[in-house]
């Protein structure tokens, strides 16, 4: 044993949950290091039970090391515990799979799926011995790339990340490790791969690009710093799910997880609308896989992982074309095994109560509903689209169909919102309530339980709503407590509701551009990380790293933006065009509803991608 593995093992006795740490689980690939060209460090900038949670993590962990020429090793944010014990020890950020430290990968790979990891990229590569800010990195460290959800606005990470990826990444990140391998083998030098990087389509690389700022704060010009660098970095679009890679088998853990099952995805993308939700305008186009598809995956996963739940994943997957008959084929395959199905993610108005019959066989779970808010008008300006006879009759087939857990979620701090419509939530409370004991006691089950869940609203980019303001903290908390005070009253309740100073911060950065940088490397010396974890965060320092930076959070959070202004993400195509989403915004201020894409095209921009079919016609399988 190396000194360094004996370091490892020392400090494994002392940390809680060591298999978060350990490795060798079922299903993993530790390749040979010195048979692989390429050495790609997969790091996600949470723990490894939210890591290993993850979806996205899974699909390219096995596209990279189903190639022979790379190796793909997997690192996970540390707890504060070990944290400590590795500064102690010095021991660097180590792989799960061969405990190789970061600094000995090509390049590492952030997904970025929440604001508030932020901190925990610049933990995780200080700890691995890479340097933090990008312009720092010798030629012979890493390249450091990023993609996910909140990649379509890189500006807070410019400092820190060498290269995002922009949208779905089955094909991007292939390209991405070629070029990099061929830059590794040139002997050029650092520069060289960005401007390599630059011209794949989809990647944005910071470096390359330089903004000016007016007197107020707000962009003046953003624009390329050479000839050859696009002006407009357009997302990458996987148009065939069938086609596209997705995992026969998967990392097994051996502690406790988040989502500890098989998570099929059945389709990708929403055709909605909802004016709030940033994942169903970047996700677009709607694509589904087949049901022999989807076949064939669940049978292969649940026999190389053994496990007894399937999840149904996407963004709505009430909405997926055929769910009833994948439900029937899904029971009829794993009859034997006693396999449970859940759906997550389900709108109120999809056509739910013969799938519920199904999923009835095998061991029923909590369903969730998301009314969003509290009455009609509201759910009208933010375009959801769905009534409250919706709900009522959804409810009402699963209490009938032997659920008695519901959970319910809303939004609070919706642009036009009034108290009437927090009224509203506690009213939809209350009813589902009384929906279960109108049920006859011989088909409802014992033990009611409803969870009313109310998260703060945070203006999001690439939404009608990216130009609107955050309500601030005391407003917020005022709703909080107006909601909490009356839905005590209704029996049978019980109310969640998020720390809204932490909303205060992810508005910022969500919206922000890259000057926040500073503050984002501040507020990690200050001792910022693991932020996600309420009993971590730390406000007041976020507060100080502002103001040692000489910048005001409440620009980013509780500012209007004006319809002209450059926005930081405006180099980012993600296929729906800013006019469709300033005419959506000035819909939603008249509480005017947008039909759903499948009824008919809305024009919102996302046809203009060659391989991109109809909403019309899609997802008949």
């Amino acid at each position: 044993m190396s000194l360094e593995e004996s370091r490892i093992e020392a400090i494994l006795e002392k940390v809680q949950k060591a298999p978060r740490y350990t490795g060798g689980e079922m299903n993993t690939r530790v390749k040979p290091w010195d048979q692989a060209a390429l050495h790609y460090g997969f790091c996600f900038p949470d723990t490894y039970e939210v890591g290993m949670s993850h979806l996205g993590m899974k699909i390219l962990y096995g596209l990279v090391n189903a190639q022979p020429w790379a190796v793909c090793e997997r690192f996970f944010m540390p707890w504060t515990d070990m944290m400590e014990l590795m500064k102690q020890e010095q021991v660097p950020l180590f792989s799960v799979e061969s405990r190789k430290p970061l600094s000995d990968f090509d390049m590492i790979g952030f997904t970025l799926q929440y604001e508030m990891s932020y901190t925990n990229i610049l933990a995780m590569m200080e700890l691995g011995h890479v340097h933090i800010l990008a312009k720092d990195r010798e030629r012979d460290e890493p390249i450091v790339v990023a993609g996910g959800p909140c990649a379509f606005n890189p500006e807070p990470l410019a400092d820190f990340i060498d290269a995002f990826m922009i949208g779905d990444g089955e094909e991007s990140t292939l390209e991405v490790c070629q070029t990099i391998l061929e830059w590794k083998e040139s002997g050029e030098p650092r520069m060289d791969c960005l401007k390599r990087l630059s011209r794949i389509p989809g990647v944005y690389v910071p470096a390359l690009y330089h903004v000016t700022y007016h007197d107020d704060g707000t962009i003046e010009c953003f624009e390329p710093t050479e000839p050859d660098v696009p002006s407009t970095v357009c997302k990458r679009i996987v148009t065939d799910l069938d086609q596209a890679y997705y995992p026969d088998e998967i990392p097994v853990p051996y502690t406790e997880i988040v989502h500890d099952r098989i998570m099929l995805e059945i389709m990708r993308g929403c055709t909605r609308g909802c004016r709030f939700c940033q994942a169903g305008m970047l996700y677009r186009p709607v694509r589904e896989r087949s049901i022999e598809r989807l076949l064939t995956l669940a049978g292969n996963l649940e026999k190389s992982t053994g496990y007894e739940d399937i999840s149904l994943s996407s963004l709505s997957s009430g909405d997926y074309s055929c769910l009833a008959e994948l439900i029937r084929e899904l029971f009829a395959k794993f009859k034997k095994e006693h396999v449970s199905i859940s759906l997550p993610s389900l709108r109120i108005d999809s056509v739910l109560k013969e799938s519920l019959e199904e999923t009835q066989q095998e061991r029923k779970t909590s369903l969730t509903f998301a009314p969003e808010a509290g009455t009609q008008r509201l759910r009208d300006v933010i375009n959801k689209g769905v009534t409250e006879q919706d709900l009522i009759e959804k409810v009402t087939d699963a209490f009938e169909g032997g659920w008695s857990s519901v959970k319910l979620y809303f939004m609070i701090g919706l642009p036009g919102e009034t108290y009437e419509d927090l009224d509203g939530i506690v009213d939809l409370a209350a009813k589902v309530v009384r929906c279960y004991f109108e049920v006859p006691k011989q088909k409802r089950a014992k033990g009611l339980r409803v969870t009313v869940s109310a998260s703060s609203f945070v203006p999001k980019p690439f939404t009608p709503f990216q130009w609107e303001p955050q309500d601030t903290q005391e407003v917020l908390r005022e709703k909080q407590e107006y909601l909490k005070e009356r839905l005590k009253k209704v029996k049978g309740v019980t109310f969640n509701y998020h720390e809204s100073r932490v909303s205060y911060m992810e508005a910022c950065f969500a919206r922000g551009d890259r000057r926040l940088g500073s503050v984002l490397l501040r507020a990690y010396q200050l001792g910022c990380v693991l932020d996600g974890w309420s009993e971590l965060f730390q406000f007041d320092s976020w507060i100080q790293a502002f103001e040692e930076c000489g910048l005001d959070p409440e620009f980013y959070a509780f500012r209007r933006r004006e319809k002209q202004e450059i926005l930081p993400w405006d180099m980012i195509d993600a296929g729906v065009t800013k006019a469709y989403l300033w005419h959506e915004y000035e819909k939603s201020r008249l509480a005017v509803v947008t039909p759903d894409c499948r009824k008919g095209c809305n024009g919102c921009g996302i046809q203009r991608w060659k391989g991109v079919c109809s909403y019309a016609t899609l997802g008949r399988v």
